[in-house]
């Protein structure tokens, strides 16, 4: 039976499914792979079902130069802490699982535009500490979001799903950038370059996190937006020059930010949290149970196919 290292606690149904079919390690802990359980992984399993942050990078496999490990089958739909190519040069796949993420983190996009829009984490703050004195006709007035234009930076599932929501659920004017071309958008919305996508009243980034996208959302980019822009991040934390976005939000050249995700989280600027116009979520992206237990669920059935010798359904560099 294949030796199996599971990186961080997964739901209870997950770890059932893994442990009928390998011999399983449960790493109980929340903190990302050291540099040394890093390269413990390669060597010691057969297999590893990594997550977030286990930065398996290039300096990584060269410290290892005959891994055992034969599968990095990573729980989420981003792996840009894998570096892809590297893993297959040192014998390994590489797997994710897409979809099972979409709707939950589209429901995340929509809940930053409508608290960032509408104050409602600072309203809650002054309510809890006690410092609401009524309703009044100019109490915490926000910005409206019904009939508004939204600008989307990459449009694949998530993206497509976030507009859905935008266009049918707020009567929503949906632009959006995307590197290729989108024939069929599926809903009424135009492909547009980065400039108008930016120039939305809000704006969402919803791209894959890749070196390719590193920090595509810098100065130069937040300088596209209007003055009453709100910026909307539910991508992955280093597509975002996160000094920019700060530099921009104090000097009041965008009206706000909703932000799940964070350049180096878990830590998270001061400067950020000092900011009211900003709403700030712990990646609570695909915080549900079915969501996970579906991520999960995806992440064995990859392990599974590569133990049986067929090609896992999400691999992702072929």
């Amino acid at each position: 039976m294949q030796r199996l290292l599971i990186t961080r606690r997964l739901p209870d149904r997950v770890l059932e499914a893994a442990r009928d079919r390998f011999d399983v390690t449960l790493r109980d802990r929340t903190e990302v792979l050291s540099p040394d359980e890093l390269r413990a992984a390669l060597r010691d399993y057969d297999a590893v079902l990594p997550t977030l942050g286990d930065r398996f990078q290039a300096d990584v496999f060269a410290d290892v130069s005959a891994p055992r490990a034969r599968i990095l089958a990573n729980f989420g739909v981003g792996y840009n802490h894998i570096d892809a190519g590297a893993a297959k040069a040192a014998g390994l796949a590489v797997t994710n699982t897409p979809g099972a993420v979409t709707d939950a983190t589209a429901d995340i996009a929509v809940s930053l535009i409508l608290m960032t829009a509408r104050r409602l984490g600072e309203g809650e703050r002054i309510l809890r500490a006690g410092g609401w004195e009524g309703w009044g006709p100019v109490q915490m007035l926000g910005t409206h979001v019904t009939g508004k234009r939204l600008g989307i930076i990459g449009f694949g599932r998530i993206g497509k799903a976030i507009a859905k929501r935008c266009h049918y659920g707020f009567d929503m004017e949906v632009v959006f950038h995307n590197r290729s071309r989108v024939a069929n958008p599926g809903l009424p919305a135009r492909q547009v370059e980065m400039a108008e996508a930016m120039a939305a009243d809000f704006v969402v980034v919803a791209v894959p996190g890749s070196p390719a996208t590193h920090h595509l959302i810098d100065a130069k980019a937040l300088g596209m937006m209007q003055k009453t822009g709100i910026f909307v991040n539910i991508s992955r934390g280093d597509v975002v020059d996160e000094r920019a976005l700060i530099d921009a939000l104090q000097q009041g050249r965008i009206a706000g930010a909703g932000l799940d995700v964070y350049e180096f989280e878990p830590k998270v600027p001061v400067a950020l949290m000092a900011m009211e116009n900003v709403t700030l979520l712990p990646h609570l992206g695909t915080a549900c149970l079915e969501v996970r237990e579906n991520m999960g669920m995806m992440a064995v059935a990859n392990l599974i196919a590569w133990a049986e010798g067929k090609t896992p359904p999400n691999l992702v560099n072929p």
